[in-house]
């Protein structure tokens, strides 16, 4: 029957569990299966438990993580740390997340494994990103897996069938669209498009009424909450999305797409422990990297599924960045046109934009 759920709704109750510190199993070839707790909501209570069931758990954190530890990835992309006897719950999180990096620099040495199958602990970590957490994850071998998470009514996740959901972009849908007059153009319109995974929405902001036929003025800005409402000074967001807009009404034609990619992909939560990082002397890429994530997280698939959906098939980007170029032509949106958007630079943020053209190759 159709009621029971398949991998992508699996997937949002493991997501869901994890950000309430409740453990999933994931399972992979014959009986071979894992225990997984997310480090972040990790609490002692469990992470007693997760010892009282013997064997030898492991801390699994991306090589970005390990190399700010100077902990061996023998993973190559990870690196699964050995739990000394006496490691508390406050030694998982010192490992886990870098708040407390330069006060407590000594947190070694960590003992990493260099034999064994890493690729449920991939996994692991793969679904503490998506599900906007410390990519850091306690994980416990176990044989019988399936049966523990029936026996404790906790998520089983299926490995050969989470992989390739977890990598693809989840299809979208069109939920509504209505009339929306703005300080840019009276003659507004915004598109809500729902993904099938479970995760945020994204918008789509047509000004006036663009021509399918020809390349449409076109913007992906990825949601900032504090710079698009707040008014940070520490970004360029905010200036971004209004000058985009005052462009497009000034062309009588546009479409802006908001995807909620908060803080590069790695969620707002995220995005602040990056700006406590910042407050402490790192730039913006070397914050998102001792946390353990790469310099952008974000999935610039979606903004080209949006656009097709719409009936745009040729662009006049306004971006800064190549990226974006790279991905809308690889996934089918041409880009005639890159249309520079060089605005809101502050004493607050010069640092910030340097480094995006240093390190992520804006062109500023």
């Amino acid at each position: 029957m159709s009621f029971t759920p398949d991998i992508t709704e699996v997937l949002a109750r493991a997501r869901a569990d994890l950000r309430m510190g409740v453990p999933v199993v994931l399972a992979g070839e014959g009986d071979h299966a894992v225990l997984m707790l997310a480090a972040e909501t990790c609490d002692a209570q469990r992470l007693a438990d997760l010892r009282a069931l013997g064997g030898a758990p492991v801390l699994a954190i991306t090589a970005r993580r390990a190399e700010t530890l100077k902990a061996r990835a023998y993973d190559d992309d990870l690196a699964r740390v050995a739990l000394p006897g006496d490691a508390t719950l406050a030694w998982v999180l010192g490992i886990a997340d870098p708040a407390d990096d330069l006060k407590t620099p000594m947190k070694g040495p960590l003992a990493t494994a260099r034999t064994g199958d890493a690729g449920l602990h991939r996994l692991a970590i793969r679904l503490a990103k998506t599900a906007r957490l410390l990519p850091a994850a306690l994980v416990l071998e176990m044989a019988g897996g399936k049966d523990f998470a029936a026996a404790h009514n906790l998520t089983l996740v299926p490995a050969a069938l989470a992989g390739p959901v977890l990598e693809a972009t989840s299809n979208l849908h069109p939920v509504v669209a209505a009339r929306l007059p703005m300080e840019a153009a009276e003659a507004g319109r915004l598109h809500i498009f729902r993904p099938e995974d479970g995760g945020e929405e994204h918008y789509a902001i047509e000004i006036g009424r663009p021509s399918r036929d020809k390349p449409v003025l076109a913007r992906l800005h990825s949601a900032c909450f504090t710079g698009d409402v707040l008014g940070s000074l520490k970004c360029d967001c905010g200036p971004q999305l209004h000058g985009a807009l005052a462009q497009m009404g000034e062309a009588g034609a546009g479409v802006l797409l908001y995807l909620n990619q908060e803080g590069r992909g790695i969620g707002l939560a995220n995005k602040m422990r990056a700006y406590s990082l910042q407050d402490q002397g790192f730039d913006t890429v070397e914050a998102n990297h001792r946390l353990g994530f790469e310099d952008d997280e974000r999935d610039f698939r979606i903004g080209a599924q949006i656009l097709k959906s719409m009936g745009f098939s040729e662009v006049r980007l306004l971006t800064n960045n190549p990226r974006k170029i790279a991905m809308m032509e690889e996934h089918g949106v041409k880009v005639v046109e890159r249309v520079p958007l060089k605005v809101g630079e502050t004493e607050h943020n010069r640092g910030y934009l340097a480094t995006k053209a240093e390190k992520s190759g804006h062109l500023l």
